[in-house]
């Protein structure tokens, strides 16, 4: 694993996971164990501290695969989604939530006006 860790990561990776505290810096989920973490090049193939931080497979994998993305995601993953993916589409997350109470019924039947009163 050092052999990996110094041709990918620039002998690096333990300082990134040390200084994220073995954490997803987007969602804070913790790793079972170090290699449960993966350390995420800002810059693909740059082992620069600055740009390299601790995501967990599932946010890791929303930055690299997701194809279009909704604005409501942790600003955090949203930069680094806009990161690997500059001219993919962004979606907006519409908001169905009910503001004012809903409308009063009408019955449409005979039947209904006679058992609701």
């Amino acid at each position: 694993m050092k052999r990996q860790d110094e041709e990918y990561f620039g002998g690096l990776r333990e300082a990134v996971l040390e200084r994220d505290g073995y954490r997803c810096r987007v969602c804070d989920a913790s790793g079972r164990d170090k290699w449960s973490i993966i350390v995420h090049h800002r810059i693909p193939g740059r082992s620069v501290l600055k740009l390299m931080l601790s995501l967990c497979p599932g946010c890791h994998a929303k930055v690299h695969r997701t194809k279009a993305v909704l604005s409501a995601m942790p600003p955090l993953l949203l930069e680094l989604w806009r990161e690997q993916h500059p001219k993919g589409h962004e979606q907006k997350q519409l908001d169905f939530s009910s503001r004012k109470p809903a409308a009063k019924l009408i019955p449409l039947f005979r039947d209904e006006k006679e058992s609701s009163g």
